[in-house]
Protein backbone atom coordinates (compact mmCIF):
# COMPACT_ATOMS: atom_id res chain seq x y z
CA UNK A 1 0.00 0.00 0.00
CA UNK A 2 1.48 3.51 -0.36
CA UNK A 3 1.03 6.10 1.54
CA UNK A 4 -0.53 9.87 0.73
CA UNK A 5 3.47 10.97 0.73
CA UNK A 6 3.99 8.77 -1.56
CA UNK A 7 1.26 9.87 -3.88
CA UNK A 8 2.30 13.51 -3.93
CA UNK A 9 5.76 13.06 -4.40
CA UNK A 10 4.91 10.40 -7.57
CA UNK A 11 2.41 13.63 -8.94
CA UNK A 12 4.74 15.95 -8.15
CA UNK A 13 7.45 14.10 -9.86
CA UNK A 14 8.29 15.72 -13.83
CA UNK A 15 6.56 13.41 -16.02
CA UNK A 16 8.87 12.38 -19.41
CA UNK A 17 7.35 13.88 -22.73
CA UNK A 18 6.92 11.33 -25.38
CA UNK A 19 10.15 11.35 -27.30
CA UNK A 20 10.20 14.07 -30.66
CA UNK A 21 10.41 12.94 -34.03
CA UNK A 22 13.59 13.93 -35.50
CA UNK A 23 13.66 16.32 -38.47
CA UNK A 24 15.03 14.55 -41.61
CA UNK A 25 18.12 16.74 -42.98
CA UNK A 26 20.61 16.36 -45.78
CA UNK A 27 19.86 14.26 -48.05
CA UNK A 28 16.92 12.64 -47.27
CA UNK A 29 14.86 16.18 -46.60
CA UNK A 30 16.54 17.09 -50.33
CA UNK A 31 14.87 13.80 -51.90
CA UNK A 32 11.41 14.42 -50.60
CA UNK A 33 11.51 18.22 -51.84
CA UNK A 34 12.36 17.11 -55.04
CA UNK A 35 9.68 14.63 -55.02
CA UNK A 36 7.06 16.39 -53.92
CA UNK A 37 8.44 19.08 -56.69
CA UNK A 38 8.45 16.51 -59.28
CA UNK A 39 4.60 15.73 -58.13
CA UNK A 40 3.32 18.60 -58.56
CA UNK A 41 4.87 19.30 -62.11
CA UNK A 42 3.17 15.97 -63.01
CA UNK A 43 -0.54 16.93 -62.23
CA UNK A 44 0.39 20.64 -63.17
CA UNK A 45 -1.31 20.38 -66.54
CA UNK A 46 -4.49 18.46 -65.42
CA UNK A 47 -4.79 21.25 -62.71
CA UNK A 48 -3.83 23.82 -65.41
CA UNK A 49 -6.44 22.28 -67.96
CA UNK A 50 -9.56 22.08 -64.87
CA UNK A 51 -9.28 25.41 -63.66
CA UNK A 52 -8.69 27.14 -67.11
CA UNK A 53 -11.27 24.93 -69.44
CA UNK A 54 -13.46 23.87 -66.47
CA UNK A 55 -14.06 25.81 -63.69
CA UNK A 56 -13.47 29.02 -65.29
CA UNK A 57 -15.29 28.12 -68.36
CA UNK A 58 -18.49 27.15 -65.70
CA UNK A 59 -18.19 30.69 -63.90
CA UNK A 60 -17.86 32.80 -67.13
CA UNK A 61 -21.07 30.88 -67.90
CA UNK A 62 -22.69 31.59 -64.81
CA UNK A 63 -22.06 35.11 -65.44
CA UNK A 64 -23.60 35.55 -68.87
CA UNK A 65 -26.39 33.30 -67.70
CA UNK A 66 -27.34 36.65 -66.54
CA UNK A 67 -27.12 38.80 -69.60
CA UNK A 68 -28.00 38.81 -73.17
CA UNK A 69 -24.35 37.88 -74.83
CA UNK A 70 -23.40 39.13 -78.31
CA UNK A 71 -20.79 36.62 -79.39
CA UNK A 72 -20.05 39.01 -82.55
CA UNK A 73 -19.67 41.57 -80.41
CA UNK A 74 -18.20 39.81 -77.43
CA UNK A 75 -20.58 42.23 -75.17
CA UNK A 76 -23.38 41.12 -72.90
CA UNK A 77 -25.89 43.46 -71.76
CA UNK A 78 -27.24 42.10 -68.16
CA UNK A 79 -30.67 41.00 -67.97
CA UNK A 80 -31.25 39.82 -64.23
CA UNK A 81 -33.07 36.54 -63.65
CA UNK A 82 -34.94 37.24 -67.42
CA UNK A 83 -32.60 33.98 -68.73
CA UNK A 84 -34.02 31.88 -65.91
CA UNK A 85 -37.32 32.86 -66.05
CA UNK A 86 -37.50 32.22 -69.60
CA UNK A 87 -36.85 28.60 -68.51
CA UNK A 88 -40.24 28.06 -66.86
CA UNK A 89 -42.13 30.07 -69.93
CA UNK A 90 -40.49 28.20 -72.69
CA UNK A 91 -42.52 25.40 -73.43
CA UNK A 92 -39.83 23.31 -75.02
CA UNK A 93 -37.96 23.07 -72.31
CA UNK A 94 -40.04 20.98 -70.15
CA UNK A 95 -40.40 19.04 -73.05
CA UNK A 96 -36.84 18.30 -73.28
CA UNK A 97 -36.34 17.67 -69.94
CA UNK A 98 -39.53 15.41 -69.77
CA UNK A 99 -38.10 13.37 -73.04
CA UNK A 100 -34.31 13.45 -71.36
CA UNK A 101 -36.14 12.28 -68.33
CA UNK A 102 -38.44 9.11 -69.74
CA UNK A 103 -35.29 8.19 -71.75
CA UNK A 104 -32.93 7.97 -68.52
CA UNK A 105 -35.78 5.86 -66.64
CA UNK A 106 -35.78 3.21 -69.98
CA UNK A 107 -32.09 3.66 -70.85
CA UNK A 108 -30.20 3.06 -67.22
CA UNK A 109 -31.75 0.09 -66.22
CA UNK A 110 -31.19 -1.64 -69.43
CA UNK A 111 -27.81 -0.61 -69.79
CA UNK A 112 -26.79 -2.03 -66.00
CA UNK A 113 -28.51 -5.82 -66.98
CA UNK A 114 -27.23 -5.85 -70.56
CA UNK A 115 -23.74 -4.78 -69.61
CA UNK A 116 -23.87 -7.32 -66.37
CA UNK A 117 -24.83 -9.99 -68.42
CA UNK A 118 -22.20 -9.73 -70.98
CA UNK A 119 -19.36 -9.22 -68.17
CA UNK A 120 -21.22 -12.37 -66.53
CA UNK A 121 -20.65 -14.25 -69.95
CA UNK A 122 -17.08 -13.36 -70.27
CA UNK A 123 -16.42 -14.06 -67.01
CA UNK A 124 -17.04 -17.44 -67.68
CA UNK A 125 -14.89 -17.81 -70.36
CA UNK A 126 -11.79 -19.57 -70.05
CA UNK A 127 -9.35 -19.98 -73.19
CA UNK A 128 -9.75 -16.94 -75.57
CA UNK A 129 -11.14 -14.87 -72.66
CA UNK A 130 -8.85 -11.98 -73.62
CA UNK A 131 -9.87 -12.33 -77.52
CA UNK A 132 -13.47 -11.72 -76.53
CA UNK A 133 -12.91 -9.27 -74.02
CA UNK A 134 -11.80 -7.34 -77.08
CA UNK A 135 -14.24 -8.22 -79.34
CA UNK A 136 -16.71 -6.82 -76.85
CA UNK A 137 -14.83 -3.51 -76.34
CA UNK A 138 -14.78 -2.52 -79.81
CA UNK A 139 -18.01 -0.42 -80.30
CA UNK A 140 -17.10 1.42 -77.11
CA UNK A 141 -14.38 2.43 -79.35
CA UNK A 142 -16.26 3.23 -82.62
CA UNK A 143 -16.88 6.96 -83.35
CA UNK A 144 -20.24 7.89 -82.74
CA UNK A 145 -21.27 9.18 -86.12
CA UNK A 146 -19.79 6.00 -87.52
CA UNK A 147 -22.03 3.78 -85.32
CA UNK A 148 -24.95 6.55 -86.16
CA UNK A 149 -24.42 6.19 -89.65
CA UNK A 150 -25.08 2.32 -89.08
CA UNK A 151 -28.29 2.57 -87.18
CA UNK A 152 -29.64 4.70 -89.20
CA UNK A 153 -29.61 1.68 -91.35
CA UNK A 154 -30.25 -0.89 -89.07
CA UNK A 155 -33.30 1.08 -88.60
CA UNK A 156 -34.71 2.14 -91.41
CA UNK A 157 -38.49 0.88 -91.44
CA UNK A 158 -38.87 -0.21 -94.83
CA UNK A 159 -35.19 -1.73 -95.66
CA UNK A 160 -33.41 -1.70 -92.41
CA UNK A 161 -31.96 -4.72 -91.23
CA UNK A 162 -33.91 -5.12 -87.62
CA UNK A 163 -37.00 -5.11 -90.08
CA UNK A 164 -36.38 -7.68 -92.14
CA UNK A 165 -35.39 -9.92 -89.62
CA UNK A 166 -38.47 -9.77 -87.57
CA UNK A 167 -40.70 -9.81 -90.81
CA UNK A 168 -38.88 -13.56 -90.88
CA UNK A 169 -40.47 -15.05 -88.01
CA UNK A 170 -44.00 -12.80 -88.99
CA UNK A 171 -43.72 -9.55 -86.96
CA UNK A 172 -44.39 -5.99 -88.74
CA UNK A 173 -41.27 -3.91 -87.60
CA UNK A 174 -42.72 -0.43 -86.61
CA UNK A 175 -41.11 2.62 -88.10
CA UNK A 176 -38.59 3.14 -85.40
CA UNK A 177 -36.93 6.97 -86.47
CA UNK A 178 -40.45 8.15 -87.59
CA UNK A 179 -42.79 6.76 -85.17
CA UNK A 180 -42.72 8.99 -81.71
CA UNK A 181 -43.50 5.86 -79.67
CA UNK A 182 -40.41 4.31 -81.19
CA UNK A 183 -37.97 7.09 -81.51
CA UNK A 184 -36.61 6.82 -77.48
CA UNK A 185 -36.52 2.84 -78.03
CA UNK A 186 -34.18 3.35 -81.19
CA UNK A 187 -31.77 5.68 -79.48
CA UNK A 188 -31.52 2.83 -76.15
CA UNK A 189 -30.99 0.80 -78.46
CA UNK A 190 -28.08 2.37 -80.45
CA UNK A 191 -26.64 3.90 -76.41
CA UNK A 192 -26.75 0.06 -75.78
CA UNK A 193 -23.79 -0.51 -78.25
CA UNK A 194 -21.58 1.22 -76.04
CA UNK A 195 -22.31 -0.17 -72.75
CA UNK A 196 -18.76 -2.10 -73.01
CA UNK A 197 -17.09 -0.05 -70.62
CA UNK A 198 -19.49 0.08 -68.01
CA UNK A 199 -19.10 -3.93 -68.65
CA UNK A 200 -15.28 -3.98 -68.01
CA UNK A 201 -16.47 -2.61 -64.34
CA UNK A 202 -18.68 -5.25 -63.71
CA UNK A 203 -16.20 -7.70 -64.88
CA UNK A 204 -13.60 -6.64 -62.46
CA UNK A 205 -16.19 -6.71 -59.23
CA UNK A 206 -17.18 -10.21 -60.49
CA UNK A 207 -13.56 -11.57 -60.76
CA UNK A 208 -13.19 -10.22 -57.12
CA UNK A 209 -16.21 -12.19 -55.51
CA UNK A 210 -14.79 -15.30 -53.76
CA UNK A 211 -15.61 -18.50 -55.10
CA UNK A 212 -16.00 -20.30 -51.97
CA UNK A 213 -19.45 -18.33 -51.41
CA UNK A 214 -20.43 -20.81 -54.56
CA UNK A 215 -19.14 -23.42 -53.58
CA UNK A 216 -20.90 -23.55 -50.43
CA UNK A 217 -24.15 -22.09 -51.70
CA UNK A 218 -23.98 -25.35 -54.11
CA UNK A 219 -23.35 -27.77 -50.83
CA UNK A 220 -26.50 -26.45 -49.19
CA UNK A 221 -28.20 -26.77 -52.59
CA UNK A 222 -28.84 -23.03 -53.77
CA UNK A 223 -29.15 -22.87 -57.69
CA UNK A 224 -27.58 -20.92 -60.06
CA UNK A 225 -30.45 -17.95 -59.88
CA UNK A 226 -30.46 -17.85 -55.75
CA UNK A 227 -27.14 -17.46 -55.97
CA UNK A 228 -27.06 -14.95 -58.11
CA UNK A 229 -29.32 -12.67 -56.41
CA UNK A 230 -27.72 -13.54 -52.58
CA UNK A 231 -24.05 -13.77 -53.50
CA UNK A 232 -23.55 -12.05 -56.96
CA UNK A 233 -25.99 -8.89 -56.73
CA UNK A 234 -24.52 -8.30 -52.96
CA UNK A 235 -20.62 -8.62 -53.53
CA UNK A 236 -20.69 -6.28 -56.53
CA UNK A 237 -23.82 -3.65 -55.38
CA UNK A 238 -21.19 -1.17 -54.93
CA UNK A 239 -20.18 -1.44 -58.75
CA UNK A 240 -23.88 -1.49 -59.63
CA UNK A 241 -24.45 1.77 -57.43
CA UNK A 242 -21.19 3.29 -59.29
CA UNK A 243 -22.78 2.69 -62.80
CA UNK A 244 -26.18 3.54 -61.61
CA UNK A 245 -24.82 7.31 -60.72
CA UNK A 246 -22.70 7.26 -64.00
CA UNK A 247 -24.96 6.14 -66.35
CA UNK A 248 -27.72 8.24 -64.64
CA UNK A 249 -25.60 11.68 -65.44
CA UNK A 250 -24.53 10.58 -68.81
CA UNK A 251 -28.25 9.86 -69.74
CA UNK A 252 -29.34 13.55 -69.00
CA UNK A 253 -26.66 14.60 -70.46
CA UNK A 254 -27.48 12.51 -73.83
CA UNK A 255 -26.81 14.66 -77.12
CA UNK A 256 -24.88 12.48 -79.83
CA UNK A 257 -27.11 9.79 -81.08
CA UNK A 258 -30.42 11.96 -80.53
CA UNK A 259 -28.20 15.06 -82.73
CA UNK A 260 -27.22 12.14 -85.43
CA UNK A 261 -29.85 10.43 -85.68
CA UNK A 262 -32.69 13.20 -85.56
CA UNK A 263 -31.42 17.03 -85.92
CA UNK A 264 -28.11 16.29 -87.75
CA UNK A 265 -29.78 18.29 -90.96
CA UNK A 266 -31.04 21.08 -89.11
CA UNK A 267 -34.56 20.72 -90.45
CA UNK A 268 -38.14 21.15 -87.84
CA UNK A 269 -39.28 18.01 -89.46
CA UNK A 270 -37.68 15.63 -86.57
CA UNK A 271 -40.70 14.30 -84.29
CA UNK A 272 -40.72 16.50 -80.73
CA UNK A 273 -40.38 13.30 -78.95
CA UNK A 274 -36.81 13.24 -80.00
CA UNK A 275 -35.93 16.62 -78.53
CA UNK A 276 -33.74 15.74 -75.56
CA UNK A 277 -32.21 18.96 -72.89
CA UNK A 278 -28.69 18.97 -73.99
CA UNK A 279 -29.80 19.19 -77.75
CA UNK A 280 -32.41 21.92 -77.63
CA UNK A 281 -29.14 23.71 -75.15
CA UNK A 282 -27.56 23.38 -78.28
CA UNK A 283 -29.80 24.83 -80.85
CA UNK A 284 -30.19 27.62 -77.99
CA UNK A 285 -26.47 28.30 -78.14
CA UNK A 286 -25.09 27.42 -81.75
CA UNK A 287 -28.22 28.24 -83.96
CA UNK A 288 -30.27 30.54 -82.28
CA UNK A 289 -27.14 32.22 -80.36
CA UNK A 290 -29.13 32.66 -77.44
CA UNK A 291 -25.79 32.37 -75.53
CA UNK A 292 -27.57 33.51 -72.51
CA UNK A 293 -30.34 31.51 -71.93
CA UNK A 294 -27.92 28.50 -73.02
CA UNK A 295 -26.24 29.28 -70.00
CA UNK A 296 -28.67 29.44 -67.91
CA UNK A 297 -30.18 25.83 -69.54
CA UNK A 298 -26.71 24.35 -68.79
CA UNK A 299 -26.91 25.49 -64.83
CA UNK A 300 -30.52 24.17 -64.60
CA UNK A 301 -29.29 20.53 -65.68
CA UNK A 302 -26.43 21.19 -63.47
CA UNK A 303 -28.23 21.81 -60.57
CA UNK A 304 -30.81 18.83 -61.57
CA UNK A 305 -27.90 16.17 -61.75
CA UNK A 306 -26.93 17.20 -58.86
CA UNK A 307 -29.86 16.63 -56.75
CA UNK A 308 -30.68 13.26 -58.73
CA UNK A 309 -27.30 11.97 -57.93
CA UNK A 310 -27.72 12.91 -54.15
CA UNK A 311 -31.00 11.34 -53.60
CA UNK A 312 -29.12 8.25 -55.29
CA UNK A 313 -26.64 8.99 -52.44
CA UNK A 314 -28.52 9.37 -49.77
CA UNK A 315 -30.70 6.67 -50.46
CA UNK A 316 -28.65 3.59 -53.01
CA UNK A 317 -25.81 3.90 -50.13
CA UNK A 318 -27.76 2.23 -47.81
CA UNK A 319 -28.29 -1.15 -50.45
CA UNK A 320 -24.64 -1.56 -50.86
CA UNK A 321 -22.14 -4.08 -49.14
CA UNK A 322 -18.76 -2.97 -48.39
CA UNK A 323 -16.55 -5.42 -47.32
CA UNK A 324 -15.36 -5.00 -43.52
CA UNK A 325 -18.34 -2.98 -43.15
CA UNK A 326 -20.25 -4.24 -40.20
CA UNK A 327 -23.65 -2.83 -40.59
Amino acid sequence: MTTHAERDAEAAAPRSLPPRRKKKTGFAAKYNKREAIAGYLFIAPWVIGFLVFTLGAMIYSLVISFSNYNLARNTATPVGFANYERLFEDPKVALALGNTLVYALMAVPLEVAFALFLAMLLARVGKGAGFFRTVYYLPKMTPTVATASVFLLLLNGNTGAINRGLSVIGIEGPQWLVDPAWVKPSIVLMTLWTVSGTMVIFLAALKNVPRDLYEVASLDGAGPVRQFFTITVPMISSAIFFNVIVLTIAAFQIFDQAYLLFWRDQSNSSPESSLFYAVYLFQQAFRQFNFGFAAAMAWLLFMIIMLITFIQMKFGNRFVYYEGDDR
